[in-house]
């Protein structure tokens, strides 16, 4: 096995953990970027464990952010992050603007790319798979796909597996059958292809049994040390802690998907800034939490005992 191959396989590995999703702090009156908090919450991420972050990722509301904007959030949390945990930094768009966001990406130190799944409404399984493969043979970084249509074949992935820059497939389709298929079809070993649960801690314990040993999480910006001992429970196969943490967790995860994933964002934003964080408000098209759902987080939160303050 060549170097590359080798450090590819070791990336991959490393995969196998929490992948923490940064949220972007804008503010209340403009809603321009808060740099400083940008920086602020990868600290927090950093000290509170985390070992791969991704800036501009869906949590960080990427495609609500100019190219200008998504390249200074990159920048930042790589500047800041500072060689102490992975950066995986999001990228997508039209192909050639991911590849110019890779390229900057790597430029400014980034360890690797995650790559959006095309906006466009009309795309077919052919034409996903040269979108991917484009971005990832131009940018002279290991990669993760973010795989989330389900009108998409899993054959995506498996024309992609054979390529050595794919380190991760981020897989956000809540079928675990068809994950279970696709998973045995990929020879992880071989092809150092990590399988991470992308619908974050109410779905890791399912896909985690399927074969998913990371997971992505938008809870670990404000409940780092649930997010932790849901990992720890995993990995030990303690059965009873993992539906433990799983039913204190799963309300704040239902809260979320409501209005079709509407709350994905604004729930995690709204819980920060409850908890004294850097949330910040958030950008069209994502609104404010309703008035109910504000409610229901306040008890939530209460109810977990985190300090929090009224906003």
């Amino acid at each position: 096995m060549s170097g590359n191959l080798m450090n590819y396989k070791e990336f991959s590995r490393s995969l196998e953990t929490i992948v923490g999703i940064t949220v972007t702090p804008f503010h209340k009156d403009t809603k321009e970027m808060d740099s400083d908090q940008v920086k602020q919450n990868a600290e927090f991420l950093i000290n509170s464990g985390l070992k791969v972050i991704v800036p501009c990722g869906n949590t960080s509301e990427f495609y609500s952010l100019t190219i200008d904007e998504a390249k200074l959030e990159i920048k930042m949390v790589t500047e800041q992050v500072d060689g102490r945990a992975k950066v995986v930094a999001g990228v997508g768009y039209a192909v050639k603007t991911a590849i110019e966001l890779g390229n900057f990406a790597k430029e400014v130190g980034a360890d690797g790319i995650m790559i959006h799944m095309p906006i466009h409404p009309y795309i077919t399984t052919e034409g996903a798979v040269q979108y991917f493969k484009k971005i990832i043979t131009s940018v002279d970084l290991p990669a993760v796909v973010y795989f989330k249509d389900p009108n998409i074949s899993d054959e995506v992935l498996l024309e992609l597996s054979s390529m050595d820059k794919l380190v991760g497939i981020k897989y956000a389709i809540n079928d675990l059958p068809r994950f279970a298929k696709t998973f045995n079809k990929i020879d992880v070993t071989n092809n150092n292809v990590a399988m991470i649960c992308g619908t974050a801690e109410k779905w890791a314990p399912f896909f985690y049994q399927v074969g998913a040993r990371g997971f992505t999480s938008g809870l670990v910006n404000l409940y780092p040390e649930k997010s932790f001992a849901l990992l720890e429970a995993l990995e030990n196969n303690d059965n009873n802690t993992i539906w433990e943490i799983w039913n204190q967790i799963v309300a704040f995860e239902d809260l979320r998907a409501k209005y079709n994933s509407g709350n994905n964002v604004v729930v995690i934003k709204e819980a920060m800034e409850l908890v004294g964080l850097n949330g910040g408000v958030t950008r069209e098209p994502v609104a404010p939490l309703k008035e109910d759902d504000k409610v229901s987080l306040r008890d939530l939160i209460n109810s977990w005992g985190l300090n929090y303050h009224k906003v």
